[in-house]
């Protein structure tokens, strides 16, 4: 039996680890269909997605079951960052499973699974997003390169995005 490791609290979201996974929680101030437009729209992904500074494009998003999604980020000092999966379940608004890989030599084999599951709440959304690892070797490799602090500015910038979409 594993026992929740607590990574990172902020006012807005809490991340931990669980066994071979990485829970991310938070409550988003907007109605679920909502963030669900902004979390599958091909057009704003580069308006949110990766940490402040980085840019991102999007070489291909077909959200579908069995669509593909491939990402490049650019980092400020202009690495670049691919990612890459495969959608596996579609279930509007509520739920999306797709498959999660950084796309470099050696570390392309490791592919994570995440689920996100979309609760709405008083006209607000709660959003788990479960990524499951392969190994522990990935887990901890995924936890050392920051991707938690990551994980948490991008979110901090869909809220961002998911607000500026609310007054369009």
């Amino acid at each position: 039996m594993t026992m929740a490791v607590e990574l990172a609290k902020t006012d807005t979201t809490t991340a931990y680890k669980d066994g071979l996974e990485l829970v991310m929680e938070r409550v988003f101030d907007a109605p679920r269909d909502l963030l669900w437009k902004v979390l599958n729209d091909r057009d704003a992904i580069p308006r949110w997605w990766g940490p402040r500074g980085y840019s991102t494009t999007v070489e291909e998003m077909d959200v579908r079951p069995g669509g593909a999604w491939r990402f490049v980020q650019k980092a400020p000092d202009d690495s670049e960052h691919p990612f890459k999966g495969e959608y596996r379940e579609i279930t509007p608004p509520e739920r999306l499973v797709l498959t999660f890989i950084y796309d470099v030599p050696v570390i392309r084999d490791s592919v994570a699974v995440i689920t996100y599951t979309l609760d709405e709440v008083d006209g607000k959304t709660k959003v788990v997003a479960r990524t499951r690892f392969p190994n522990v070797e990935a887990i901890e490799g995924a936890l050392a390169s920051g991707m938690v602090g990551g994980a948490i500015e991008t979110w901090d910038r869909l809220a961002e995005e998911v607000a500026k979409t609310a007054k369009r």
